[in-house]
């Protein structure tokens, strides 16, 4: 039977399912606005894998913890806990800075320039950051250790991809706005 922490775990993995789906609206939202400036999609054809990937992502971190009775480490959950938390902030801070050009596909405005305030004025993709980070902390939040290295490896690979997408995306906006 499932401990009270677990149980905390299946709750904080709910609330992030729903923040998630908040955000879906939003770039939903942000994506038909894009659209109708003239945005152009590149790189749909990973879309739908990191879709996946994240919705498997919290399904199997809350089962792992339940089916496989992973125990709650304090020290370990509220580390990674905080960094979670971190993570969250930097996303929030990249969806601020970008406003209605935050999009979860790889969109951009033809001969608009690029966005070089907060966060990217110290990276060049600060979400992938945030969204590298935040899955296995969130997953070792409650020692959910092979989420974190399954899930986690797999978003790295997937981040690569989408890197490389949205590099060859906004290298075009660049040349076409120069």
């Amino acid at each position: 039977m499932p401990g009270a922490s677990a149980y905390g775990f299946v709750g904080l993995i709910a609330g992030v399912a729903t923040l998630r789906l908040a955000e879906l609206r939003l770039s939903a939202r942000n994506l038909r606005r894009l659209r109708a400036r003239g945005g152009v999609e590149s790189g749909q054809g990973h879309y739908p894998g990191m879709v996946a990937l994240h919705t498997g992502f919290l399904v199997a971190a809350p089962l792992e913890v339940v089916v496989l009775g992973r125990e709650f480490h304090p020290a370990l959950g509220l580390t990674m806990l905080g960094l979670f938390a971190l993570a969250v902030a930097l996303r929030v801070w990249v969806i601020r800075t970008l406003g209605d050009r935050w999009c979860t596909r790889v969109v951009v405005l033809p001969g608009v320039p690029l966005v070089t305030g907060g966060p990217f004025r110290l990276l060049r993709h600060p979400n992938y950051l945030a969204v590298a980070v935040e899955m296995p902390a969130l997953a070792l939040v409650h020692t959910a250790w092979l989420s974190a290295l399954v899930f986690g490896g797999l978003n790295l690979l997937l981040l690569r991809t989408r890197i490389q997408v949205e590099d060859a995306a906004l290298g075009s906006t660049a040349a076409s706005s120069s």
